[in-house]
């Protein structure tokens, strides 16, 4: 298994600097993870520093809480796909989930999938605020939205994501649709666990510690 491939190298602290992107930009050439995953306002450069590299770069969309207007994130959608985002890992609307909007949760995913047909797109649920039967209805509105991924939590509202979590997500859409856990994934234990319980994508900023425990 090539773990690095896995692996979307992140740093999402605000206090980040361009210096801090081209480090960051560095350790994925270095150690081949999929992708890079940074805030919007550095994809022009993140995309500048891994040219003619095999590794993606993801930016964020609504982050972290989620509650700006479709109007906003499709806006933000398009802008960051235009400067060179290959992927959005987008924040659910979280308040939607708890009013049992699901036709509000669905249209909004709709219309940020067909605003940037040419990204990949992967949805945040923030699995640590929602109950387990929220969960489930959740990941099944996600697999209708067309979107490729749900992913499990942005790390910016607890701790992170338990692996019961990544079992229930598995259990409910089973191959419909692809799993990203993260948060709380700061060494290689925890990720093999998180890939045995069904995800095949991992979001850490602890990638370099866990490569080098793994190599």
């Amino acid at each position: 298994m090539d773990l690095a491939k896995l692996i979307d190298h992140t740093l999402l602290k605000p206090e980040a600097t361009g210096e801090d992107i081209a480090n960051l930009c560095s350790e994925a050439k270095r150690y081949g993870f999929y992708s890079v995953c940074i805030a919007p306002f550095y994809v022009t450069l993140a995309k500048k520093f891994l040219r003619d590299t095999g590794t993606k770069v993801c930016t964020v969309v609504g982050f972290p809480l989620g509650f700006s207007t479709t109007h906003i994130k499709v806006l933000e959608s398009r802008n960051a796909a235009a400067r060179g985002a290959d992927e959005l890992d987008i924040v659910i609307n979280i308040g939607l989930i708890k009013s049992k909007d699901d036709h509000g949760i669905v249209e909004e995913l709709k219309r940020i999938i067909r605003a940037t047909p040419e990204s990949l797109h992967k949805v945040i649920i923030e699995t640590p605020i929602l109950t387990d039967t929220e969960k489930e209805r959740t990941a099944l509105l996600v697999v209708e939205s067309g979107a490729e991924f749900i992913k499990t939590s942005t790390g910016f509202i607890s701790d992170g994501t338990s692996i019961e979590d990544v079992r229930l997500l598995h259990k409910t859409v089973g191959n419909k649709i692809k799993i990203k856990a993260a948060g709380g994934i700061r060494d290689l234990k925890r990720l093999e666990d998180m890939l045995s319980a069904g995800a095949s994508r991992i979001g850490t900023s602890s990638g370099v510690r866990i490569m080098d425990d793994y190599l």
